[in-house]
């Protein structure tokens, strides 16, 4: 009796024993499964990491590469370029302002040579009528014909009857005075501006256009157009109507 109860208590030991050294096994096991397990996790976490930071590392670059590029065509981040503001347009280069040009060719000096009104006592110059067509006649207070040309002047002046032409009657007779020169043009009727040629204007003039300048009997005469320059020289009486055509054609 006794032997089978040892017999007993042997086996089960032995199951026990058994059992314990089956659960000691599996534990190692058990461990080993969990340690893959934890390798697998930083693996993913690395290479999802990795992931990221190549990511980040190609998006530095490309945002690099952007800047660079954007730096070379001189455009600044975050700043619009001048032309893209709103409201502002780009600035054109200001057109060429055409009046200089416009003006005509230099005035000569015998323009420029101070003359005083007969009739104000006023100084003024050829020069001072720019804009405007000048028509000029040379005479003397002696001279028939000049009396004669003078009296065609005014009816040009009076069918023409306009601003933009000036007659300017010019005195060779440097020694004359204003108020001999004035009453002279008031008894005729001429009432456009007269003076006394200076010594200096009349030597200027016959430089100018020729020593026909200083014979008023030939009743010599010339335009200045707007733009400064002169015609030619013109002698003889001529009627109002060929005076005209003269003063228009100058007008350009």
């Amino acid at each position: 009796m006794r032997k089978e109860l040892y017999l007993v208590v042997t086996v089960v030991l032995l199951l026990i024993l058994s059992a314990c050294s089956a659960a000691q096994s599996e534990e190692p096991a058990e461990s080993s499964s969990d340690s893959q397990a934890a390798q697998v996790v930083p693996v993913d976490a690395a290479d999802s990491s990795t992931a990221d930071s190549s990511t980040a590392i190609g998006d530095d670059e490309a945002n690099s590469e952007m800047a660079a590029s954007d730096e070379g065509q001189g455009i600044e981040h975050n700043e619009q370029p001048p032309s893209a503001v709103v409201g502002e347009q780009p600035t054109e280069p200001a057109a060429a302002d055409d009046s200089a040009q416009s003006a005509g060719i230099d005035r000569p000096a015998w323009q420029q040579i101070s003359l005083t009104n007969a009739r104000t006592g006023v100084s003024f110059t050829l020069a001072d009528f720019e804009g405007k067509t000048v028509f000029v006649e040379p005479m003397a207070t002696w001279c028939g014909n000049c009396r004669r040309q003078l009296t065609n002047v005014r009816e040009a002046r009076q069918q023409l009857a306009s601003d933009d032409v000036v007659f300017v009657g010019l005195s060779v007779e440097t020694t004359i005075s204003d108020a001999e020169l004035a009453n002279y043009a008031d008894g005729e009727g001429f009432e456009w501006l007269f003076a006394v040629l200076t010594p200096e204007l009349l030597s200027e003039l016959a430089g100018e256009f020729g020593r026909a300048i200083a014979n008023p009997p030939a009743t010599p005469h010339f335009v200045i157009r707007p733009d400064g320059s002169s015609t030619d020289l013109v002698t003889g009486i001529e009627p109002a109507a060929q005076l005209i055509a003269q003063i228009t054609s100058a007008q350009g």
